[in-house]
């Protein structure tokens, strides 16, 4: 079975697309727990993220310390939370979400985001990338 985000990646199932380098691609969770929740993810498929190469994990928390500030201003959240699981996608992510108290990292409130929310929150943090 294909993996669901190489195939996000090589444009064969669309995304909220947010940021992208040569080795990450970074896009919107469509089953947030909050609005804003971002999915980074190495280019390159690794089943998980401590199986990455040295220079590639380190690159993958610079880049999430990158993004953690323009996300969160975009947002209004007072942090951005980082959740590492594994289980959803067996492709190495990291979870950016922005939060206002710990309590809204519970995976029993991930909702159904509407395109519309979604179109609305990628422009709004790709603007404040940009900035």
């Amino acid at each position: 079975m294909k993996c669901i985000f190489c195939s996000i990646i090589q444009g064969d199932i669309p995304a909220y697309k947010i940021w992208e380098d040569a080795h990450f691609f970074v896009f919107l969770d469509i089953h947030p727990l909050q609005k804003g929740h971002t999915l980074l993810i190495p280019k390159n498929h690794t089943e998980e993220v401590f199986d990455l190469s040295n220079e590639l994990y380190v690159n993958l928390f610079s880049t999430a310390q990158k993004l953690s500030k323009p996300l969160r201003e975009a947002m209004g959240s007072k942090k951005i939370g980082l959740v590492i699981e594994g289980f959803g996608v067996a492709h190495a992510h990291i979870h950016l979400i922005p939060i206002n108290n710990p309590h809204e990292l519970d995976p029993n409130k991930a909702y159904n985001a509407t395109e519309e929310e979604l179109r609305d929150v990628q422009e709004t943090i790709i603007k404040n990338i940009n900035n």
